[in-house]
Parts: structure tokens; C-alpha cells; sequence
């Protein structure tokens, strides 16, 4: 058969029925083969859109999401996706065109080294050199993306490759397996918890990646030890428990932070070095025990004296069982730290100022938002306020990027959720600045029949460096601009716009828009002089005095 046709039935034997793409010349045959197929052609309208959906789809099934672009300027495109699903854990391949390899028509035209420009940023990046090779590396490519740790793949297919003739037959994939922790790091990991006078749970970005809910319920429930997380951590255990201390690595002296460095021992579960430090470790300092998949990236602030490495959920399955129940120490100051974090959380939530403060807007739609709904958050400083007041119930229920942290991603992955879970309410949540970087995806999402509301926290500049630039002591200069109306914008595309003008307002245009369907845009005017009183000022005046 021909190459393309081997592809697209490669790629449907490991269970692909999307493929999110901007094609070009160099890959007709794909879409020829593609049109003849069971997998979905998603046209978008950029190509970080598509690598972004992809990468979504990837973070939120664990199975490969796949994007298709073609040579040149459409590859290059793709290289923020890449790096957001390199650094995010997320499994990405992307096919990418190229120019006739064995005979050239156009010179050097529009070629570039995708291969090796792709390289430092993906698990894998290849040229396809000859069309029999197509199923051992499809194959391949799925298997490296998927393993632990997660991340992009990228293979180049050239036009005249694609059209030549194979006789090699598709491979299927197999169900994998992690292997179980060793007993004797088991038992050590037991020792050092029942020995130790302040133990904290901390449950990071790989806890997310995999299906191991109920086995960390089960471990926090059952040991009572209190928790807490990073932002891509968020919702491995529902927050509403009593023992959830908050989010980690926020701002500095944070309420959480003196309960972390009043611990004696870490169990760190799920930790992704890629993330910003959680805590940070010194000689002598507190212990920590590494529960991952794979052992710990050693730097200097995270060299673990303990690694529990295997399967995640048989790893925190069997310490639970190994431990027998409760953990008995002294919770009094972490249930201080509990309480004040709570009432702190609280300031805010319904003050009625407008243009809206932060803790406002996060209250409001935390009460729109039921426990299965999920946000997606693009990059500002909204995401502080997000990650810190926004407490989450299930697992992937708030999508953010504390990895790569690029703009522009918010709206994409908002899109693939809602294609995803058609029964639950989705909103992205992006910045004036960040969603103008793809806000051409709308005419995607209306195309696709998506039900979906897009909020745009309107300062008419780039907040999070303004609020830097100040900090630093520099002139507030140069991060300001001026934007569409985003009403007229919305309707533009044949989506529904609407202004929040009071605070009151809030909640009933969230609840028209979800109940009427389809696209909806909201714009909220948002004041975010908030930002250094609370997470500065007041931090530094009172948090340690606790």
C-alpha cells in the first residue's frame, strides 16, 4: 500500500481518532489517506493551536495526541507545543512534511532542519527515510511519548516518501506495566515515617499524569497526614479536605511555607523537578522520601535521602497498607497553619469592587464551577490567584502550565477539554495579552460545536511583567496596549460576547452562559492592585509570625 495509507493505519492501531492540524502541500497524501480513514481531520487556524489541542488531549487521556503540520514555517510553529509537552509531561507526536528527499524540485526552498531543530525539545525526532520503516517507527514513537516521564515526539515524513509504494504490515501496540517498589525501600519509607515528629504529604504533576486518585485518598485518609501540592498537582485528592495545606511555590513566605519548613520529612509524591521548587532542601535539613516512577533528578535544592520508585499507585498502595492507619505526631501547628490559610482565603471573596479583584473573581467562579468542571487557565498573574485560591476537587479539573508557563495555550486546551467532556461545564480563563496570541481558535471552536465560555481578565496590558517591572523598582513603562472590543469581537465569529460591568453580575452571566450553550466570550475588567498588598506586603508583615 502507500506509505500514507501505512501511516494512518499505523496511527489508528494505537487508538487515534483526532488528528489536530494546518496541512500544506507536503501533506496531501497524509490528507488523502486521512479522508479515507476512521481518524478525525481537526483544522485549526494556527499551528500552536493544533499542537496545543494535541498536547491536551496527551495531558488528559495519557495516550498520545497527535498534531500534523508541514515543512518549514508550519514546523516551526509547532516548536512551543513541543517544548509545553516536553516540560508539561505531556504525550505529543507530531508529523511534520518535508520536500522529495530523493530528488529535489525546488532547491532549498522552505527546508530547514526540522529533525535537529526539534531534537533538544522532544523524546524523539526523526525522518521517515523509506516507507517500510513506517510501522516500527510509529510504534516506537507512541511508546516513547507515553512512557514516564511523558513528552513530545516528532516524525518527518517527505512527500515523496509519503506517495511510494510498502509491503510492511502495522504493529500493534500492547498493554504496559510499571514494575512494583522493591520491599526493602518500602520498608525503609516506613521507618522514616512512623519515626518522624512533622511529616508533610506533597503531591506533584505525576500524581496528575496517572490514574491514582483513589490510592492517594485512600494513603492521606488513612495515614492522616496532612497535604499539599504543586499547581500541576491540583486535585490528585479532593481540597476541600481538612487536610489539604494549599499550594506550594506561589510567593514567598506564604502561609503554607511555614508549615513546610517546620516539617521534618517529605513523603514527595509524584515530583517533577520541572516544576518551580515546592521546598527546598539543605544539608541537615528535613528528609525527604522520592515516590516517583522514576528516581529523582538530583540539583541542589533536591537531592532525596529516600526513593520508593515503581508503579505510582502500587507504591502508595502498599505504604498505606505497610503503615496500618494513622500516623500518630503532634497536628497542632499544621491545623493552626490549616486555619489561618482558610480565613486568608476568604478575604476578598465578596468584596464588590470594579473593575473585580482577584479573590473575587476566583471565588465566583469557583461557586459556577461544579466538581467535575474544568478551567483552563492560560499565563498571567491570574494564575497565582488561581492556583492559590482555587481549590480543586478531582483530578485535572484545573489545567495550568507551571512548566513551560508560555501564553497563548490557555484557549487550545480549554477547546480540547470541552471536546473531551461535552457533559461538563469548561472555561478558560486567559488574559487580554494571552488570548489574542490565538484567539483565531474561535472560529475552531464554534466550527467544532464546542460548549464552551472564555473569560478575558481585561487590564489592557501584560499584568504579570507590569506588576515585575514594578516590584523591581523600574518606571511602569512600555507593557501597556490597547484592545478590540471583545463583544463585537465575539460576534464577529458567530459566538455570543458578553460585558460584566458590577461584580453583582458575575455569577448570573456565567450561568446564562453555560445553560444557553455554544461559545461564549466574557469580558471582566479586573484590578490587579491587589497584587502586591496580599502577596507581598502582607506576606512578609504577618505570615511568620504565626
Amino acid at each position: 500500500m502507500k506509505a500514507s495509507d501505512l501511516f494512518v493505519q499505523a496511527l489508528a492501531a494505537e487508538g487515534v481518532d483526532h488528528i489536530f492540524a494546518v496541512p500544506g502541500e507536503e501533506n496531501l497524501d497524509m490528507v488523502e489517506s486521512l479522508r479515507n480513514s476512521s481518524i478525525k481531520l481537526v483544522l485549526t487556524r494556527h499551528e500552536q493551536g493544533a499542537g496545543f489541542m494535541a498536547a491536551t488531549y496527551g495531558r488528559l487521556t495519557g495516550k498520545t495526541g497527535v498534531c500534523m503540520a508541514t515543512l518549514g514555517p508550519g514546523a516551526t510553529n509547532l516548536s512551543t507545543p513541543a517544548a509545553y509537552a516536553h516540560l508539561g509531561g505531556m504525550p505529543l507526536l507530531m508529523i511534520t512534511g518535508q520536500k522529495p528527499i530523493k530528488k529535489s524540485k525546488q532547491g532549498q526552498f522552505q527546508i530547514i532542519d526540522v529533525v535537529g531543530l526539534f531534537d533538544p525539545i522532544c523524546k524523539l525526532s526523526k525522518q521517515i527515510v523509506h516507507g517500510d520503516t513506517i510501522p516500527s517507527l510509529v510504534r516506537e514513537a507512541f511508546r516513547l511519548s507515553e512512557e514516564e516521564r511523558p513528552g513530545a515526539v516528532l516524525l518527518e515524513l517527505p512527500e515523496d516518501i509519503a506517495a511510494e509504494d510498502c509491503t510492511e504490515h502495522v504493529m500493534k501496540p500492547h498493554k504496559r506495566y510499571y514494575a512494583s517498589p522493591s520491599e526493602v525501600s518500602i520498608k525503609e519509607a516506613v521507618t522514616l515515617i512512623k519515626t518522624a515528629k512533622m511529616p508533610l504529604i506533597l503531591i506533584g504533576a505525576g500524581a496528575n499524569r496517572q490514574n491514582v486518585r483513589a490510592a492517594m485518598c485512600d494513603f492521606v485518609h488513612s495515614t492522616r497526614i496532612p497535604f499539599f501540592v504543586t499547581q500541576m498537582g491540583k486535585g490528585v485528592v479532593d481540597e476541600r479536605s481538612n487536610l489539604f495545606l494549599g499550594t506550594a511555590a506561589l510567593s514567598a513566605g506564604d502561609y503554607l511555607h511555614c508549615a513546610i519548613e517546620r516539617a521534618d520529612l517529605i513523603i514527595n509524591i509524584g515530583h517533577d523537578v520541572i516544576e518551580k521548587p515546592p521546598f527546598f532542601m539543605e544539608e541537615g535539613g528535613k528528609k525527604v522520601i522520592h515516590v516517583n516512577y522514576k528516581s529523582a533528578q538530583v540539583d541542589q535544592v533536591y537531592f532525596p535521602q529516600l526513593e520508593v520508585i515503581g508503579d505510582l499507585a502500587a507504591s502508595v498502595e502498599t505504604l498505606k497498607e505497610k503503615l496500618g492507619g494513622e500516623v500518630k505526631f503532634d497536628r497542632s501547628y499544621f491545623d493552626m497553619i490549616k486555619h489561618a490559610i482558610d480565613v486568608h482565603i476568604e478575604e476578598g471573596a465578596n468584596d464588590a469592587r470594579f473593575p473585580i479583584i482577584p479573590q473575587r473573581f476566583v471565588a465566583d467562579i469557583r461557586k459556577v464551577m461544579g466538581d467535575k468542571d474544568i478551567i483552563a487557565l492560560d499565563n498571567g498573574i491570574y494564575k497565582i490567584w488561581f492556583a492559590r485560591n482555587y481549590k480543586a476537587y478531582q483530578p485535572n479539573t484545573v489545567l495550568l502550565d507551571n512548566a513551560l508557563a508560555t501564553m497563548g495555550a490557555g484557549l487550545p486546551s480549554a477547546m480540547m477539554a470541552a471536546m473531551l467532556n461535552p457533559s461538563q461545564r469548561v472555561m478558560a480563563i486567559c488574559g487580554d495579552g494571552g488570548f489574542m496570541m490565538n484567539s483565531q481558535e474561535i472560529e475552531t471552536a464554534i466550527r467544532l460545536g464546542l460548549n464552551l465560555v472564555v473569560t478575558i481578565l481585561n487590564d489592557s496590558s501584560y499584568g504579570m511583567i507590569r506588576w515585575k517591572q514594578a516590584s523591581a523598582g523600574f518606571e511602569d513603562w512600555g507593557l501597556e496596549f490597547n484592545n478590540p472590543d471583545f463583544v463585537k469581537y465575539a460576534e464577529s465569529y458567530g459566538a455570543t460576547g458578553h460585558r460584566v460591568t458590577c461584580a453583582e453580575d458575575i455569577i448570573p452571566t456565567y450561568e446564562k452562559a453555560f445553560s444557553t450553550g455554544g461559545v461564549h466570550l466574557v469580558e471582566l475588567p479586573v484590578d490587579y492592585s491587589e497584587n502586591q498588598k496580599v502577596l507581598i506586603d502582607e506576606l512578609a508583615q504577618k505570615v511568620c509570625l504565626i
